[in-house]
């Protein structure tokens, strides 16, 4: 299987190959691709090393899945290249994710929708997918009726130039800026660009993806996204209606069935998810789980994630891993 990731330089490609490495992804042929400015450039997997080329050259060497995350601009002009070459495009950007001609994939809720006819294949938001992949489970049990979530999103989710701006303020170094405001000892209620109707972008994608992610465009969905000082993963409060009665007990019980997700669920023991913890992990960490006592049928938890792995590369991965079980590419 000859493999290209694009933005293999960037910080979701770095996570892309190690996860790849650490599943042993059949690969016989790696093709590292990022921008020009870094053509040329080597990166190491495997103890081997691999020179960066270019996107025009990647396409020439035809790899059967192109595993994108390079930004939205780059995914608009390039997949689409890629797809028309053979190529099963997986992309990590917000570009494709909400076209209704495009798939937008969770395997463990519906990498079954898949076909060999899907060459631009979306991955999700990453704070939308930890969040659907505690909601899945529970909306075929209760329905659900309406979510109220507001996350705590790590620095990374931002990228590299806001890790730097952590750790410039952390050891007062004056330096380059990601957002408007320091983020050392602060949280900001600003993830992305606003639109319109006051909501960012990053909130509206919560409400937007988790809709076509559970094919259920009648589920209520609001969200408040804010930027905190931390860079293990992204962590959520989340509020669920159901549609029926529910068992607290029950609730349990299905997330701790549920694939991919570990339930972290004891207070008398202090035990319930937190970032620190999920840096570098796959699962999806659910803990915190009671009764909201304001309204009947509503539950409350708290989800956490590393959002560079299950939230980006490990998902993408999965994706992949799906495509080659079931002879899709």
């Amino acid at each position: 299987m000859k493999i290209a990731v694009v933005g293999a330089t960037g910080m979701v490609g770095e996570i892309m190959l190690r996860v790849l490495a650490e599943r042993n992804f059949p690969i016989t042929e790696l093709i590292p691709v990022a921008s020009e400015k870094s053509v040329g450039k080597e990166i190491v997997y495997k103890d081997k090393k691999y020179k960066v080329v270019s996107l025009e050259d990647a396409v020439k060497m035809k790899p059967e899945i192109a595993l994108f995350s390079a930004g939205g601009d780059t995914s608009l002009e390039w997949a689409p290249k890629f797809a028309e070459a053979g190529i099963t495009v997986i992309d990590n950007s917000s570009a494709w994710r909400m076209d209704p001609t495009k798939k937008l994939i969770v395997p463990e809720i519906n990498a079954s929708q898949l076909t060999r006819e899907d060459k631009i294949i979306a991955n999700p938001n990453c704070s939308t997918i930890q969040l659907v992949m505690t909601l899945a489970p529970l909306q075929a049990q209760y329905g659900i009726k309406r979510v109220v979530v507001s996350t705590y999103q790590s620095i990374t989710g931002t990228g590299v130039k806001a890790v730097r701006q952590l750790e410039n303020e952390y050891n007062n170094v004056k330096g380059e800026m990601a957002y408007p405001y320091p983020i050392h000892r602060n949280a900001i209620p600003h993830c992305d660009v606003f639109e319109s109707n006051g909501y960012t972008k990053e909130e509206m994608k919560l409400v937007r993806e988790t809709k076509k992610i559970l094919n259920s465009p009648n589920i209520q969905v609001t969200a408040t996204a804010v930027r905190i000082p931390v860079v293990g993963g992204h962590s959520e409060s989340v509020n669920i209606e159901f549609e029926r009665e529910f068992d607290v007990e029950r609730v349990r019980q299905i997330l701790h069935e549920t694939p991919g997700i570990a339930l972290q669920d004891n207070p008398d023991t202090n035990t319930y998810p937190m970032p620190i913890y999920a840096e570098g992990k796959n699962e999806v960490f659910v803990g915190r789980i009671r009764r909201d006592e304001s309204q009947a049928n509503t539950v409350n938890m708290w989800i956490v994630a590393d959002n560079l792995r299950k939230g980006a590369a490990t998902n993408t991965i999965q994706i992949a891993e799906y495509l080659m079980a079931n002879d899709l590419v």
